[in-house]
């Protein structure tokens, strides 16, 4: 399940993820940008895995999860920032959004 673009094999239940950009600053829904660095209850966020171990079972390449970012180990591979995570770390995945094929707005 590894990505052949990488230079790394992942082992065991490990996860390599690509951060979303909402890792960073956020913008409220007035437009009011919140750095990174405020305080806030526990803010969990957004990555998509890029690759990952053989024992990885619910997550697949491509899949974007949810994480906590406090919980992490950031690695830097050709330039670019990824963070290493255990599958167990793993707060959720997101599905797919499904299309109606109907056309009908209901």
């Amino acid at each position: 399940m590894a990505d052949a673009a990488l230079p790394i094999r992942m082992l065991h239940d490990r996860i390599l993820l690509e951060p979303s950009e909402e890792a960073g600053e956020r913008k409220s829904s007035a437009g009011i940008v919140i750095p990174a660095t405020a305080s806030m209850g526990r803010r969990l966020v957004w990555g998509q895995v890029v690759a990952a171990g053989p024992h990885v079972r619910q997550a697949n390449l491509g899949d974007t999860v949810l994480y906590d970012p406090e919980e992490l180990a950031e690695v830097e591979l050709e330039g670019r920032a990824y963070v290493l995570l255990r599958e167990r770390d793993v707060h959720a995945i997101s599905e797919p959004a499904e299309q109606s094929s109907s056309g009908m707005y209901l």
